[in-house]
C-alpha cells in the first residue's frame, strides 16, 4: 500500500469528527482505486445509519428504554473510526461492522 492510499484511508476514517459525509462522497468521486471506492462507501453508509441510530435512540430517550440504545450507538460511533484508523496505519484491511458486509 503506498502513502497515498494510507493516507486517504486514515482520512475516511477521521472524517467522522469534520465531515462524516462529505468526505467519503469526495474520495469515492475522486479516487480510482477499488479498495479506497469500497472503503469511502462503507464509511459514508455506516454514517448515515449511525446517525439514524443515535437519533432513534435519543428520540425514544424520554421512554427511558432509548438511553442504553443512545450510550451503545454513541460509543460504536467514536470507537469504530478510531479501530480503522489504527487499522490503516498498520497498513491491514478493515471493514466496518454490519455495513461492511455490504459491500465487496
Amino acid at each position: 500500500m503506498d502513502m497515498a492510499t494510507k493516507g486517504l484511508k486514515i482520512l475516511i476514517h477521521a472524517s467522522t469528527w469534520f465531515a462524516p459525509v462529505l468526505v467519503p462522497i469526495i474520495v469515492y468521486l475522486v479516487v480510482s482505486d477499488r479498495e479506497v471506492k469500497s472503503l469511502s462507501l462503507q464509511a459514508l453508509v455506516f454514517h448515515l445509519v449511525m446517525g439514524v441510530l443515535i437519533g432513534l435512540s435519543w428520540v425514544f430517550s424520554w421512554v427511558l428504554i432509548g438511553i442504553p440504545f443512545l450510550i451503545v450507538f454513541s460509543i460504536m460511533a467514536v470507537v469504530v473510526p478510531v479501530l480503522g484508523i489504527i487499522r490503516a496505519l498498520q497498513e491491514r484491511p478493515f471493514r466496518y461492522p454490519i455495513v461492511g458486509s455490504w459491500f465487496s
